[in-house]
């Protein structure tokens, strides 16, 4: 998870998982035949061209230095000698002055959209004066990566465990909004990657939108089928 900046014009200071906004060229990525997996239908409404999964993988890779594609049908290798080089692609990402698709062609890469296993979207409640739709996905880290966090969106980066973050939330150190407290308690419980894709692959997430009511005269938000 990372930390968004203390000075980030929404959710500053608490901890999330990578991510961001859909570009334009992550769906022209995904339209382009070649650059992206092929991804069998899914019926989460997130196939190729809609850039959620494009998008998905830049912010991965702009937030938390990790790049999901591979070479042939190998996932990349960031070796030390390709440290500098990739880095510069990230930094290029995130002034605008490079695409994924541009990406792509420089390195010989295909993204590895299939490596990604849909597991939640939420919907900000209608209330909210900034909203968004977010499909969340999850993914299996490259052994031959190491992540760490952009010091720009960012402050911090750590690897944790669900029940670990959830604890740090109740203790009042690790702080989290309110998508990601219910997101880390659906994690529970499983020990590997496998265990998640058993646990989510089966089935298309169900769409959560929170709603806002008052209670004693101030806003609390609640899960859906909550009072």
């Amino acid at each position: 998870m990372v930390r968004r900046h203390i000075q980030s014009d929404f959710a500053p200071d608490v901890y999330v998982f990578p991510g961001g906004s859909v570009t334009d060229d992550d769906q022209q990525a995904e339209r382009t035949p070649g650059l992206c997996a092929t991804v069998e239908g899914d019926g989460v409404g997130d196939t190729l061209g809609s850039g959620f999964r494009v998008a998905a993988l830049r912010e991965c890779f702009e937030e938390a230095g990790v790049l999901l594609a591979r070479r042939g049908a190998a996932m990349l290798a960031i070796g030390e000698d390709d440290v500098a080089r990739i880095a510069g692609y990230r930094t290029a990402l995130q002034q605008r002055r490079l695409t994924m698709s541009a990406l792509a062609g420089q390195e010989g890469l295909t993204f590895a959209t299939d490596a990604l296993t849909p597991w939640a979207h939420w919907i900000t409640p209608e209330a909210m004066p900034k909203r968004f739709d977010t499909h969340f996905f999850l993914a299996e880290m490259p052994t031959s990566q190491e992540a760490a966090y952009d010091h720009l969106e960012t402050s911090d980066g750590v690897w944790i465990t669900p029940e670990e973050a959830s604890a740090g939330y109740e203790r009042g150190d690790f702080p989290l909004v309110f998508a990601q407290i219910h997101q880390l308690r659906e994690l529970h419980g499983l020990g590997s990657f496998a265990d998640a894709r058993a646990r989510f692959a089966r089935h298309a997430p169900r769409t959560i939108m929170p709603r806002v009511v008052e209670r004693d005269g101030k806003p609390v938000i609640l899960l859906p089928d909550k009072e």
